[in-house]
């Protein structure tokens, strides 16, 4: 090993870039056993989280506030501080990228947030540290887009003065069980040193232990087909669903039917929405025809799940004609508009998808989800979502669009007219209620 990376390795300061969902569990962990800073550009995040407050309600904030006593405690040598200065990110050397890697308009990986990451990082970067990326990626992101970054801005040498590693996320949003420490954890670095050192500093705080890949683009691409995988298994049964439909069939009926088979995968149909599934596939499609290959499955199973939302939406439509509803001027409420159940998370939801197609058929629209953030959701999509309902108001159809446990116990009857049209995309409450479900 190298003198200049042995140094660092036996002091150990991390620094965690961007506290969402990915960050500040990682962050919380490492400040039990490492001196770690939480480090987020918005300011107020900042204030919230040394506040032990969370918003994205990932947190264990037992533990958020255990490592930002320990924090404070000038005789500890671990704990967890928070800052926006990037001056204070002097004192560390060893850095985990978390922020995010969207999409644009065009379906084309946006890499703005992790360039300009890489650009802060690289003005700060000094002999010897380490920046490992964790934010989900192309295979070959990593050493053929950040590290350049890295090394025009900061004037050091890649794998001589400084080094990379790459280990991908796998954060479930509102899962309490399958937590980051539960998770094995897939691990990388830019030499053999690098990923050893990369691998026993993960493996210092995941329980479920690591799994050393044999490089960083192999790292990169493990997690990119872990989604593309759920993606294109889900596209299928969506498809099945748009055909049992035109049948007359119950799609979940057939699924337990064919499920009593021991190999038979029971995914379910649905929305596919979120940060990692309805995403990555476009980062691995992407890098795929830069090389010259235009992939046939990856693509038309991202067509079929980009559709779904759609489907619903006139499926209800044609609902309401037959029980005789006038559509333009028909109330409709959607319950639900995070990417999934019992969380806050709003990113990439395809629920907006059911809402403007109404919309567009003349229905007044109202969506009512207790966990969403009002001013996350007006801002990201300019919609205006419900906390709380009008007792008083009632509803010519009613979609259940996501199944958080409050929906399960929702009194439907007490919210719907008459003959209103009642859609359930979860298969979430009695059949003998509902008109029709995905």
């Amino acid at each position: 090993m190298s003198q200049v990376l042995k140094d660092k390795v036996e002091n150990a300061k991390i620094a965690i870039i961007g506290l969402g969902y990915v960050g500040l569990p990682l962050a919380i962990e490492f400040g039990k056993k490492y001196d770690t800073l939480g480090f987020d550009i918005n300011k107020e995040r900042i204030e919230e989280l040394s506040a032990g407050k969370d918003r994205t309600q990932e947190a264990d904030l037992e533990a958020l506030n255990e490592a930002i006593a320990k924090g404070k405690d000038k005789k500890s040598e671990t704990g967890l501080r928070f800052s926006f200065n990037k001056e204070d990110l002097r004192a560390y050397n060893i850095f985990i990228v978390t922020v995010p890697t969207p999409i644009d308009q065009f379906k084309a990986p946006d890499l703005r947030p992790l360039i300009k990451a890489s650009e802060m990082l690289g003005s700060i970067l000094k002999k010897g540290d380490t920046v490992i990326y964790e934010s989900t990626v192309y295979p070959g992101c990593t050493e053929e887009d950040c590290v350049p970054v890295l090394e025009k801005v900061s004037g050091l040498k890649f794998n001589k003065d400084f080094f990379a590693g790459y280990s991908p996320e796998r954060i479930n949003p509102g899962d309490k069980v399958n937590t980051l420490t539960k998770i094995k954890k897939v691990t990388s670095g830019s030499t053999p040193e690098v990923a050893e050192r990369v691998d026993n500093l993960y493996g210092s705080i995941i329980e479920a232990g690591t799994h050393k890949a044999s490089n960083i683009k192999v790292a990169e691409a493990s997690k990119a087909i872990e989604n593309a995988q759920r993606d294109v298994n889900i596209s299928f049964v969506n498809e099945l669903a748009l055909i049992f439909d035109r049948i007359g069939i119950d799609t979940n009926d057939v699924i337990e039917a064919a499920g009593t088979k021991w190999n038979f995968l029971k995914y379910k149909p649905g929305l596919v929405g979120g940060h990692c599934i309805g995403v990555d596939p476009y980062y691995l499609a992407h890098k795929a025809q830069s090389l010259g290959y235009h992939p046939q499955v990856i693509l038309s199973g991202r067509r079929v799940n980009d559709m779904m939302g759609q489907f619903v939406a006139n499926k209800v439509v044609k609902l309401m004609i037959e029980k005789d509803h006038k559509i333009k001027g028909a109330k409709a409420l959607i319950l639900g508009i995070t990417f999934k159940e019992n969380c806050p998370d709003v990113r990439n939801t395809r629920v907006v998808d059911i809402y403007h197609e109404l919309e567009n058929f003349g229905l007044d629209v109202d969506i009512y989800d207790p966990w969403a953030d009002v001013q996350e959701v007006k801002e990201e999509y300019g919609v205006d979502i419900h906390k709380t309902l009008d007792k008083n108001v009632v509803y010519d159809a009613i979609i259940i669009a996501v199944s958080h446990r409050e929906f399960a116990d929702f009194d439907y009857l007490k919210f719907k007219r008459n003959n209103a049209v009642i859609f359930d995309t979860k298969a979430l409450i009695d059949r003998n209620l509902v008109d029709a479900r995905l």
